[in-house]
């Protein structure tokens, strides 16, 4: 916090089962006069495919209605006759299916001085604009179908490991088109609401007050305002807030929660959400010969060290990390689970001191020597 790599971040650590470690540090902002509490809510970014999308995904293998082995041709009408017509799900989820690391189609949304067209935003709601990107700012609710039309036309990338938000995006318009719900409501029912998780949601300003959720950044490139309570990823915001990639909102001890809901093979709390096959099934590295290290959706450690997550951890370990300064592991053999929550995008994204310091990696480090020792 001193050396301005975040001004604030909660960490928890659970053990068998058990929170040994639950704490907050500094404040939302570092002018702030408030602090951060084990009840601030931070932006998860990308923790989204692992802690929402994902769950859903496995279910719905175990209930036949999407396969690894299907193609988005396949799974997308509208693709069958696309360049991505033969990725399929397993390529895909394991960052090896060619697709590009992500799409910025706020870009053709911007007018000449850089800033959102008129062509496509309004101020307020209207008609045909209800797709709230930030305050005061709504956009057409034409341009969902845009961002797919997009996607479709995408060239493949070159054939070796490139993690992707592409494949997320296709997974969700799958996955609400296939069950008839929203992502969001989809997740909720499914697993934050039975598990407990009651800090968790996508757009969370309807359900939690704004001063309890911590802002990700003083954007000035895109919606120019501070984004506090909106999802910090564009293509998410363009989605309505509930990304397949990005759009969750949590606090560490919920994460804690989903991340142990893994560690016991889909049991939790006395129910079980996923057979015990399903989790080793994704939770399994099926390219590492091609040098690509993920299982499906999950990232898993380097074979020779380097990687996410400290060298301590066990092969069977799985987690993952997130845009705006979120991480979180979990380790099998060691019946372990680490959380750690920041905006390390406030004020401004380009802050890049945190994955420079490894500090997550540190911090795991010191758990392993603690605990181990």
């Amino acid at each position: 916090i001193d050396s301005l790599m975040y001004p604030g971040a909660q960490v928890v650590i659970a053990r068998r089962g058990k929170i040994i470690y639950d704490k907050a540090f500094g404040k939302p902002t570092y002018d702030s006069k408030d602090s951060i509490t084990q009840n601030s809510i931070y932006d998860l970014a990308s923790l989204t495919k692992i802690l929402a999308t994902l769950p859903i995904v496995m279910k719905m293998e175990e209930e036949g209605t999407i396969r690894l082995n299907d193609t988005f041709g396949e799974l997308i009408p509208e693709y069958a006759e696309s360049g991505l017509k033969n990725v399929t799900v397993l390529k895909a989820l394991s960052h090896y299916g060619r697709l590009p690391a992500w799409i910025p189609f706020y870009i053709n949304t911007l007018d000449d001085q850089r800033k959102p067209s008129g062509q496509y935003y309004r101020n307020g709601p209207m008609t045909g604009y209800s797709i709230k990107v930030a305050e005061h700012l709504y956009l057409s609710e034409s341009y969902k179908d845009s961002i797919y039309d997009r996607i479709g036309r995408q060239e493949l990338k070159s054939n070796r490991y490139r993690y992707s938000d592409v494949a997320y995006y296709v997974m969700k318009k799958y996955i609400e088109e296939k069950l008839g719900e929203r992502l969001d409501k989809l997740a909720d029912n499914f697993l934050f609401q039975p598990l407990g998780a009651d800090n968790t949601a996508f757009n969370p300003l309807e359900k939690f007050p704004k001063y309890q959720i911590v802002p990700t950044e003083n954007d000035n490139y895109y919606r120019y305002q501070t984004i506090q309570g909106y999802v910090h990823d564009m293509g998410a915001a363009m989605q309505g807030g509930v990304g397949g990639h990005a759009g969750l909102f949590s606090n560490a001890n919920d994460v804690a929660k989903i991340m142990q809901m893994y560690l016991q093979e889909g049991y939790y709390g006395g129910d079980r959400f996923l057979d015990a096959r399903t989790v080793k099934m994704f939770n399994t590295c099926y390219f590492c010969d091609q040098k690509v290290r993920r299982g499906i959706g999950f990232d898993k450690p380097e074979v020779n060290g380097g990687g996410p997550a400290c060298e301590c951890v066990s092969r069977k370990s799985f987690g993952h990390s997130g845009f705006t300064g979120t991480y979180t592991w979990a380790d099998p053999d060691n019946e372990l689970v680490y959380v750690f929550l920041s905006n390390r995008t406030y004020p401004s994204a380009t802050n890049t001191l945190l994955a420079k310091s490894s500090l997550r990696i540190r911090i795991q480090k010191a758990i392993y020597e603690a605990i181990l020792n």
